[in-house]
C-alpha cells in the first residue's frame, strides 16, 4: 500500500456504536453536508468504480456538492479499499474506510455513520442490485420530513426479479416471524430485511446500537426517534458482477437480533415493579375473595369480581406513585389521576373479565381447586395488563405533549 493511498483514508472509528448528534470533521477538515451515504462493501472490486460512478451521476444532478459517498470496506482480499481510494482524485466526494479489525456489514455502515458529516444518512449495497435511481424518490420523501425512508421489495413498485420460490419463502417467513417477535416494529415495515434506505441523523443520534448480522434496519426503527417512515417500491435486481454474501447464517443472526431487541426493548424494570406491584394485589384479592367467599358465603363469581375491583384500586395507587412515577410526576393533578385511573380500570376490567372467565373454566369445567384456578387466572393476565397499561394509562407520548 502506497504512502498516497493511506493519505487518503478516512480513520475507522472505534468505541462505542452510538452516532454522535453533530458531525465531526476533525480528523480530515470536512465540511458539513445534507447528505452522507455509506457503500459497505468485501470483496467488491468488480463493481465499486461502477457504483461510484453512477451514484456520483445522480446525486450531483439532485444536490450538487451537498453529499459525499463513504466506502467502508471489510479489508478486502481483492483489495476493494485500495482501489477505491484510487478513484478520489476523480471523485472529490468520496471518502474510503479501511477497516481491519472489525467485520460485518452492520457494523461497517454504524462505523461510514460515525465519521460521516451529513444531516442524512444512508446506505447501498455495492452489487448494483439496488437500482441507484431510486435515491431520488427516497431524497425526495426525506425533504416531505420522513425520518426514516426505506426502498421496499413489498409495497407498489416493488418485487424481485429471478428469485426462487424458497427463498420468496424464506423472504416472507422472516417478515412474518418478525411480526410475531416484535410486532410494534416490523408492522411498521413492509420489508424490515432492505438494506436500502435513509434516515435523519437527528433520529438516531446517541443511540446505543447493536446490531447483529448482516441487516441494519430493524435496529434504526426499534432504537430511534422515528415517527414518520416513507417507503419506495424498487425491484431488486440480480447480481452482475461478484459472488452473493446471502447464506442461512444471516437468516439465523436476523432471528437472533429480533430475539435480543425483543428483550432489550422491553422495559424489565418497570415490569419487576409491575409485578411486585401486582403480588401485594394478589394478596389483597385473595384476602377479600377468602373473605367473601368463605366467610360471607357469597357466589363464587360475585366473590371474584368484588376481591378483584378492590385490588384494582390498590394496584392503581401503588403503580401510579412507584411503578409509573417518573410519569405521573409530570401529569399532576386530580383530573390527569382519575383519567389514568379509569384507563386503569379499563384495562383491568377487560383483565377481569379474562379472570373470571378462566377461573370459571378450571373449577367448573377441568375441577381445578378454587384458589389455585383463581392463581393460575391472576399470572394469564399480568402479562397482558401490563402491556395495555404502557399503551394507555400511563403514556410517555401525553407526557412528551405538555
Amino acid at each position: 500500500m502506497s504512502d498516497r493511498t493511506t493519505n487518503l483514508l478516512l480513520p475507522n472509528p472505534s468505541g462505542s456504536l452510538a452516532i454522535p448528534e453533530r458531525p465531526s470533521g476533525a480528523a480530515a477538515n470536512l465540511q458539513p453536508v445534507k447528505f452522507s451515504l455509506i457503500i459497505p462493501t468485501f470483496n467488491e472490486s468488480q463493481n465499486i468504480e461502477d457504483i461510484v460512478s453512477i451514484l456520483s451521476k445522480i446525486l450531483d444532478r439532485t444536490i450538487p456538492q451537498e453529499y459525499e459517498l463513504i466506502v467502508v470496506d471489510d479489508d478486502s482480499p481483492d483489495r476493494t479499499w485500495e482501489l477505491a481510494s484510487a478513484l478520489i482524485p476523480q471523485y472529490p466526494q468520496l471518502r474510503v474506510i479501511r477497516r481491519e479489525t472489525e467485520r460485518g456489514l452492520s457494523t461497517a455502515v454504524i462505523r461510514g455513520w460515525q465519521a460521516a458529516q451529513g444531516e442524512i444518512l444512508g446506505v447501498i449495497d455495492a452489487d448494483l442490485q439496488h437500482p441507484p435511481e431510486i435515491l431520488i424518490q427516497l431524497w425526495r420523501e426525506m425533504e416531505k420530513g420522513a425520518e426514516l425512508a426505506v426502498a421496499s421489495r413489498n409495497v407498489e413498485g416493488g418485487g424481485v426479479s429471478e428469485w426462487s420460490m424458497a427463498r420468496r419463502f424464506l423472504s416472507r417467513g422472516a417478515q412474518i416471524l418478525g411480526l410475531v417477535i416484535l410486532p410494534e416494529v416490523i408492522g411498521r415495515l413492509s420489508d424490515p430485511m432492505s438494506g436500502y434506505f435513509m434516515v435523519r441523523r437527528s433520529a438516531i443520534a446517541d443511540k446505543p446500537l447493536s446490531p447483529v448480522g448482516y441487516k441494519i434496519l430493524i435496529e434504526v426503527a426499534a432504537r430511534g426517534r422515528i415517527r414518520w417512515i416513507s417507503e419506495t417500491g424498487y425491484v431488486f435486481r440480480e447480481r452482475v458482477a461478484g459472488a452473493s454474501k446471502v447464506t442461512w447464517k444471516q437468516y439465523i443472526e436476523y432471528i437472533q437480533h429480533l430475539v435480543k431487541l425483543r428483550f432489550s426493548l422491553w422495559p424489565v424494570t418497570r415490569f419487576l415493579r409491575f409485578g411486585v406491584v401486582g403480588f401485594s394485589g394478589v394478596f389483597v384479592d385473595m384476602g377479600i375473595f377468602y373473605l367473601l367467599r368463605t366467610v360471607l358465603g357469597l357466589a363464587l363469581t360475585r366473590s371474584a369480581i368484588f376481591s378483584s375491583e378492590i385490588a384494582i384500586i390498590n394496584n392503581f395507587l401503588w403503580n401510579d406513585l412507584w411503578t409509573f412515577g417518573d410519569i405521573s410526576s409530570k401529569q399532576q393533578g386530580n383530573r390527569k389521576r382519575l383519567r389514568r385511573f379509569l384507563k386503569f380500570n379499563l384495562v383491568c376490567m377487560a383483565g377481569l373479565i379474562l379472570n373470571v372467565l378462566i377461573v370459571n373454566f378450571l373449577f367448573n369445567i377441568v375441577h381445578v381447586n378454587e384458589y389455585l384456578a383463581k392463581l393460575i387466572a391472576i399470572a394469564m393476565i399480568t402479562f397482558l395488563n401490563f402491556w395495555l397499561n404502557v399503551k394507555l394509562s400511563w403514556r410517555v407520548t401525553d407526557t412528551d405533549k405538555e
